[in-house]
């Protein structure tokens, strides 16, 4: 089989950081022998995250087996969404932004056995629903745990406790259509209802202002699926949550103008 190299696009600090994260784990379980050192582990989970490549193809290039290559990406992974900041703390950062902006966004995954709960019957595939919070600004702040495609927007927040923290950190939200309902600080458009006149001048001027700002949460979501291995998991839906809560790691990392 031919190889060929190929580039990563995160930065050294990220590489280093990953790196660090696994001689730590190494040296606490006292191993004895590697068949790669810790940088050129983490170099594989990082290909494998952000640039989609497959276990089979990473095994090839970096000439391990199969089994070795899946084994160092989770562990990998395992340990940086240990590190994942809780809710808790992503509140308290939240709270301190002008105003935030809440979306949800499918990632999609492989068909599996019991597959109904997964099916997304507004886009139509099998996925899981992911909560994405962004800043003014865009900037991804934080991603919440995957539950199952099928579950709604609305939903899925009130099962995090997203609705009731983020009302209890007395910032400004806003949200599409789907978040109708949800109370509190969260602004939704105005919604057009069945049998009833269409909406004023002023509703619509309203909407239009605050389909604007939501536009701006749309990068967040775009910076979530950057990372290539979201373009459509092909491993067991319940590593979701693991997986995202990795990146989340490794985007504040590289973004992050000091060292953690």
């Amino acid at each position: 089989m031919l190889s060929y190299p190929s580039a990563v696009a995160l930065s050294s600090r990220t590489l280093n950081h990953l790196a660090d994260l696994i001689r730590a784990e190494r040296t606490r379980r006292r191993g004895r022998w590697w068949r790669l050192d810790a940088g050129r582990q983490a170099l594989i989970a990082l290909a494998h995250l952000r640039n989609g490549d497959t276990i089979t193809r990473l095994a090839c290039g970096f000439t391990v087996s199969v089994t070795t290559t899946w084994r160092y990406v989770r562990e990998a992974i395992d340990l940086l969404a240990a590190h994942a900041e809780d809710q808790n703390a992503a509140t308290r950062r939240i709270g301190r932004l002008a105003y935030a902006i809440l979306d949800g966004t499918l990632i999609p995954i492989d068909r599996v056995a019991d597959q109904r709960p997964y099916f997304s019957g507004k886009h139509k595939r099998h996925g899981v629903n992911v909560q994405v919070i962004a800043d003014c600004a865009g900037r991804l702040v934080w991603a919440s745990p995957a539950l199952p495609g099928a579950v709604h927007d609305l939903t899925a927040a009130r099962t995090h406790g997203l609705i009731d923290a983020l009302n209890g950190a007395n910032v400004m939200i806003f949200a599409d259509k789907a978040y109708q309902g949800a109370g509190g600080g969260i602004r939704t458009p105005f919604k057009r209802r069945r049998y009833r006149p269409g909406l004023s001048r002023r509703q619509k001027t309203v909407n239009r202002h605050h389909a604007k700002i939501r536009a701006v949460g749309e990068r967040a979501v775009a910076t979530l699926k950057g990372w290539k291995v979201l373009a459509k998991l092909r491993c067991c839906p319940r590593r979701a949550t693991a997986i995202v809560q990795a990146i989340l790691v490794l985007h504040h990392v590289q973004t992050s103008r000091h060292p953690r």
